[in-house]
């Protein structure tokens, strides 16, 4: 299984972009400021499809350039996310600066990347994840679910990242055991 939170969900997309678009260059502008393919990048770096540099300010979010405390998302009906959350609407806690760049969205997403979770306004996207066709457990978030969990309270995501590495370690056992038993024989 595999989770990403923040950066792990800004790594993920640039891995997509790299072995499945082939973008060879796809970076984060935190990483490489001149990447031919920035598909993560500060908003106010964010480039329309006819190249003009997308408008932000402090009144656009909470801290300028950076995202701030509660905020809401509207997850995809029948994803692994709306599973876990039980609900179309979540609430989670961001502290970043750096977002999918939405002028690759529907390159990825034609490319098989799900958009699980975008924020309510739709510019931002908050989850991505793999049809389990493709992947039995991947998603990643850009919030921090780690801020709103307890022992007593496990997260969705967590709880439910930690029954897939439960399941996963169960099957592989079963199927590690076989292959170890016909390795010796």
């Amino acid at each position: 299984p595999y989770f990403g939170i923040c950066y792990g969900m800004q790594a993920a997309v640039v891995e997509y972009a790299r072995n499945v678009l082939g973008m060879a260059d796809a970076n984060s502008t935190e990483n490489d400021k001149q990447s031919a393919h920035p598909v993560i990048g500060l908003i106010t770096e964010w480039r329309t499809a006819s190249g003009e540099v997308e408008k932000r300010d402090e009144r656009s979010d909470l801290g300028g350039s950076m995202r701030l405390g509660l905020q809401e998302a509207r997850l995809k009906p029948g994803t692994l996310a709306r599973e876990l959350y039980g609900k179309d609407v979540v609430a989670e806690r961001h502290r970043h600066r750096y977002e999918f760049n939405n002028r690759y969205r529907t390159q990825l997403e034609d490319a098989g990347l799900v958009i699980s979770a975008k924020s309510m306004d739709d510019l931002l996207v908050e989850m991505i994840e793999l049809p389990r066709a493709v992947h039995p457990w991947f998603l990643a978030c850009q919030a921090h679910p780690e801020f709103l969990s307890t022992p007593r309270d496990g997260h969705p995501l967590f709880v439910g990242f930690i029954r897939a590495a439960r399941e996963h370690k169960v099957n592989e056992g079963v199927a590690g055991g076989k292959l170890l038993k016909e390795a010796r024989a």
